[in-house]
């Protein structure tokens, strides 16, 4: 309670968001299935790891699971530094972390880095469409096709994914998607992304003519061998 107190009184004399607040898990899902109800978009929501009745992994999970929010943003608040918090955070498919106690600054530097790309995802640019080999990519839906097969992307899968087939056949450096995506380059945002390009191979493996390859050092290539 005390954090969720501190949280709304920052934000509200920080920004002029809308903010709405829940006690609880239970009391998080419940306000998120009204807003679907009543037609109100959210932004970003923001989950304590460890709320009462529902866990900020259960309500993350039913997010990711719901078929209009699951590919609304959201940021846990995890326990300090060094737990496995983080690591399940990012598994369950969370935006971005950030670990009590926190700086408020900190913390606003990661909504408002979150909102930012909420505003480009709205851009025309996201009206492109990719022909990888023989999938078809539609970063708008974030869907990913091969023949009669679709997976859906997560947020970060797809903002990955999006900048790799930009830069089709060409180098895209670890610098330039950690901080367009995960907002910084430190080391455990490259771990991230690694696991994220390891899902990324996993959803590409149909088709032989595509691959990601490692640049040692530099980052990353989406190889398109359809087209030589």
């Amino acid at each position: 309670p005390e954090v969720l107190e501190s949280v709304i009184d920052y934000l509200n004399k920080k920004t002029n968001y809308a903010i709405s607040q829940a006690v609880n898990g239970q009391e998080a899902v419940r306000f998120l299935q009204q807003c679907v109800d009543d037609g109100t978009e959210v932004d970003l929501v923001l989950l304590d790891m460890r709320m009462p009745l529902m866990s900020g992994l259960e309500v993350l999970a039913w997010i990711r699971h719901h078929p209009a929010l699951q590919f609304m943003r959201v940021v846990l608040l995890t326990a300090a530094a060094g737990s496995n918090e983080k690591v399940e955070a990012l598994a369950a498919g969370a935006d971005d972390y950030i670990t009590k106690p926190f700086d408020s600054d900190v913390l606003m530097h990661k909504i408002k880095a979150i909102i930012k790309r909420n505003e480009e995802d709205h851009k025309v640019t996201d009206n492109l469409e990719f022909e990888l080999g023989a999938y078809h990519f539609n970063p708008k839906l974030r869907e990913l096709k091969i023949k009669d097969a679709t997976q859906v992307l997560s947020p970060k899968e797809n903002e990955l994914l999006k900048m790799l087939a930009e830069h089709k056949n060409d180098l895209l450096t670890r610098e330039k998607a950690l901080k367009k995506i995960w907002g910084s380059d430190t080391y455990f945002n490259g771990r991230s992304m690694d696991v994220y390009i390891a899902k990324l191979r996993k959803y590409l493996k149909e088709d032989s003519t595509i691959e990601i390859v490692n640049i040692h050092g530099n980052g990353f290539r989406l190889i398109d061998k359809s087209t030589d």
